[in-house]
Formats: C-alpha cells, structure tokens, sequence
C-alpha cells in the first residue's frame, strides 16, 4: 500500500429509530468525496463503534466500500483491548476489502509500554493488511509513549499513527524519530495546522464531516488556506462541546444531511442549551 496522506474522515454513523440510516450515509459519503475527502475511516471512535453488531459493522463497511467504488481508500477500525480479538476483526476488515486497519491502544486493562508493543507487534504479523497505530490516551488512559512507537514504527505491516494527543512537540519527535514512509496522521483537529508544520502527513478527523474543503484545502497548501481554516476554528471547537459524536451528528443534522442526530446510547443527544452555541458558530462560518 502507498503511504497514506491527505484528509480522511471518521465517519460517523447515522441513525434513525435505532436502525442504520444508509439513505443519509449515502448523501453525506457524496458530498465528502465531492469536497475532495481523500479517504474515508469506517468504525472508528466518532462511528460509536463500541454499539455496533458483528453484521452492522460489515454491512456498513461494505456499502461504504461499495459508494466510494476505489476512489479513495477505506480503513477500518479494528482495535480492542484484546489482541486475539484485534487480530480476528483485522483479518475480517481485510476480508471486506479495507486496505488498513487502524488499532487503538487497548483501553481500560492498561497494559505498560512493554504490553503494548508485543501487542501491536502480534496484531501487525497475524494482519495481512496494514496496521495503523491509533495513540488516543483521552479515551483509552494507557497511552503509546514515544520510545513505543518509534520502536513499532520498525515493526513490519505497521504503516502509520493516528496521533490524536493535540501535543505538537510530540508529534514532532515521531516525524524526527520515524522513516518518511510512516504516516503521522493527527486526530485533533483544532491543531491540524500546527501538525502539518511539524511534518504530519495528513488527518483522521471529524471536522472535515462539515469542512471538508477547507481541511484538503490546508493540507494542499493553498493560499489563504490557514487564514480561512483559523476562521472556522470556533465551530471545529464547539464539535467537542461535549464528547464525540453528539456535537458533529448535531452539526450535521442541522445542515440537513442526516434526518436525524440519534446517537446510541450510553451516548445521548446534544443538550439543548449547547445547541444555540453550536449553531451561532456554524452561522458565522457560512454553514446554516
């Protein structure tokens, strides 16, 4: 696989009375490739993936797969806090046609450093697609320490970092420590463009749902691309009002992209005294 770089969307998934709503995944995968998404992530964190089913899980990444028919590539999310059960989804994800898998770090058992790399190290051999690390210590409290990772960056079939800790001078000693050919992904959008400085590769990100062509926009360079970027930093803010996904499927439904911001629970929809924030933010950024 060539390295991986560019934009790509987490994406969420849409509900509608408890059930998948494919006729608004459908739309909001368009209007992404139309922006210039330049790849897509299927169960991820911002995907509510700890709620999904074996089979909804597939379906999913499947009409995913089938809607973007090559264009871009489609990763999947994988990683638990088991390594026999990372290993058995990222030989499943290869089976449906992803062309990475991205692992987080096993959460909530907090396994130390030497933990965590025999378990990259085991899921990278026993995957027959590309391992991308997902270093995300917010969710998970054990987090991938840099000596970890430059040592995993090593390790063969592992491609890449989703480097979601917002710590620039982190992220910096990875590109300093690591080969060009491994990815530094970011997984924090509000310092998206203090990453690329820094020698990042490109994002995972969950505010390139509602700005998609201002994320490929400052990943390219353009001119005047950071200026408009920093203008829209307070909604891609208020998209953490409370915790992924409420705020984005509220952002979205007010958009009129999905036809509903039906979260699963334990997650639950946005307060509605945080809604009129979100939306004076999105007014201003020319979104509503």
């Amino acid at each position: 696989m060539k390295k991986l770089n560019g934009v790509l969307t987490a994406l969420i998934t849409p509900f509608n009375k408890g059930e998948v709503d494919y006729a608004s995944l459908k739309k909001l995968l368009r209007l992404q490739l139309e922006g210039g998404i330049q790849g897509f992530v299927v169960n991820g964190t911002t995907a509510e993936s700890p709620t999904l089913s074996v089979d909804e899980r597939k379906n999913i990444f499947t009409f995913v797969h089938r809607e973007v028919s090559g264009q871009v590539p489609v990763i999947m999310g994988t990683g638990t806090n088991s390594t026999e059960e990372t290993i058995a989804r990222s030989n499943e994800a290869a089976e449906l046609g992803a062309a990475a898998a991205l692992v987080v770090v096993p959460y909530y058992n907090k396994p130390p450093q030497r933990g965590l790399f025999a378990h990259f190290k085991v899921v990278a051999k026993q995957s027959s697609i590309p391992i991308i690390l997902y270093n995300v210590p917010s969710r998970t409290v054990a987090k991938l320490e840099l000596e970890t990772v430059l040592q995993l960056s090593k390790e063969e079939n592992i491609v890449g970092i989703k480097e979601a800790t917002g710590d620039i001078q982190f992220a910096s000693k990875i590109r300093s420590g690591t080969a060009r050919e491994f990815a530094l992904l970011s997984g924090d959008d509000a310092s998206f463009a203090h990453f690329l400085n820094a020698g990042g590769d490109g994002i995972i990100s969950v505010g390139s749902h509602i700005f998609p062509k201002e994320f490929v926009a400052l990943q390219s360079r353009e001119p005047s691309a950071d200026k408009k970027f920093e203008s829209h930093l307070d909604t891609i803010n208020n998209l953490y009002l409370e915790a992924n996904p409420i705020p984005v499927k509220m952002a979205l439904y007010l958009m009129g992209l999905l036809s509903s911001p039906e979260l699963r629970l334990p997650m639950v929809t946005m307060l509605d005294e945080l809604v009129p924030k979100l939306k004076n933010s999105m007014t201003k950024s020319g979104l509503l």
